[in-house]
């Protein structure tokens, strides 16, 4: 079978490769229909995620069909279509029962597939315990809808709820970026004042703007941002503020926009190291929330999408034939096109052509 491989710091492949087989009785197989690019690859490939294993196949992001399953899995059945949780657990550990499923004490807990195992960015995939990882899509949900189900909106679902918003709050969201713009979603649930979308990308701002996603947008290298946001909030600051960009500037933008006594989740994974600058922060007493997401709550987030409480497929600016995802990584890296998140398809392709602020993107092919 075709995958991506994580060959050495800076390269990826697209390689042959044994089509995977069960391991252990809770394990399923999974054909792979549609994946993606997270940011987290390009993190990796650039070698800012040391735990990642050179020779793994990459991809956390996806979605397809169950194949075949371990006597023990119980969940989920061959043809079953599935949603992939981004991380494996247990479920029985100490960190499993407490919902902390990142840190699960299981030698494949945690954040492992496209990163310590191998991964979705390949036509099929092992999913380690299946009874947790997987998540059958509801009837009328499609492919796509459910895509970030076990990821992106696990990891904005996971940061709204860490912010404590409640209603009439006013929440800034800095990074209008995938993980960004499915927290501004989730933030949403939890009826704010206010959500402000922050980034320097203006066709980002404008997606984050008309899909409702924001109420106000602004961007930090035309608006001095700790006084915009405290204009708008009653001279105070925001009352939860995530940090969803990762970048050179965006921590110290997220305390200080924060109003006293607030809430700020670290969402981003960072590439350099971050200064808690304690002398200047001392009297604000902020509250900081920090982590890798604990994505355990997959079957809440399709019940929404089914609802349609969430929809993330306003993200899907691309879309990929699997033989070109090198293409689609380099636009992904280098944020051409306007992109933000593509769909990588390995067969029976649903959207020929995407169209971007009135101008066709046509499918690689």
């Amino acid at each position: 079978m075709k995958a991506v491989v994580y060959t050495k710091e800076g390269k990826a492949e697209l390689c042959e490769r044994e089509k995977p087989s069960l391991l252990k009785d809770t394990d399923a197989i999974v054909r792979v229909t549609l994946t993606t690019i997270c940011s987290s690859d390009i993190h990796i490939l650039h070698g800012a995620v040391p735990k990642a294993a050179r020779g793994v196949i990459l991809g956390h992001e996806f979605v397809g069909v169950v194949e075949q399953t371990g006597p023990a899995v119980k969940g989920v059945a061959a043809g079953d279509r599935v949603a992939v949780n981004v991380e494996s657990f247990c479920g029985s550990c100490f960190y499993c029962n407490h919902g902390f499923v990142n840190n699960c004490e299981d030698s494949e807990g945690g954040w492992m597939l496209g990163c310590r195992i191998d991964g979705g960015q390949a036509e099929y995939v092992r999913i380690p315990h299946a009874n947790q990882g997987l998540n059958r899509i509801p009837e009328g949900v499609s492919d796509e809808a459910a895509l970030f189900t076990g990821d992106l909106l696990s990891t904005g679902y996971w940061a709204a709820g860490l912010g404590e918003i409640k209603k009439g709050d006013t929440v800034l969201v800095l990074g209008a970026g995938p993980a960004g713009l499915c927290t501004m979603m989730a933030a949403q649930l939890y009826q704010p004042k206010h959500v402000i979308a922050a980034d320097t990308d203006e066709f980002r701002l404008k997606t984050a703007f008309e899909n409702g996603l924001a109420d106000i947008v602004v961007n930090p290298k035309k608006e001095d941002l700790e006084k915009f946001v405290k204009q708008t909030s009653a001279g105070r600051g925001a009352d939860c503020v995530i940090e969803a960009a990762g970048g050179e500037n965006t921590f110290e933008l997220a305390w200080k926009a924060a109003r006293p006594n607030g809430i700020v989740v670290l969402e981003a994974m960072y590439e350099k190291k971050q200064v808690l600058p304690l002398p200047q922060m001392y009297g604000k007493n902020l509250i900081f929330k920090t982590g890798g997401v604990d994505a355990c709550r997959c079957d809440e987030i399709l019940r929404l999408i089914k609802e349609g409480k969430l929809n993330a497929e306003c993200l899907i600016t691309h879309r990929f034939p699997f033989s070109k995802i090198k293409e689609a990584y380099r636009i992904f890296e280098q944020k051409q096109d306007h992109i933000i998140k593509c769909a990588i398809y390995f067969e029976g392709l649903q959207t020929p052509v995407s169209e971007i602020s009135g101008k066709d993107i046509k499918l690689w092919s």
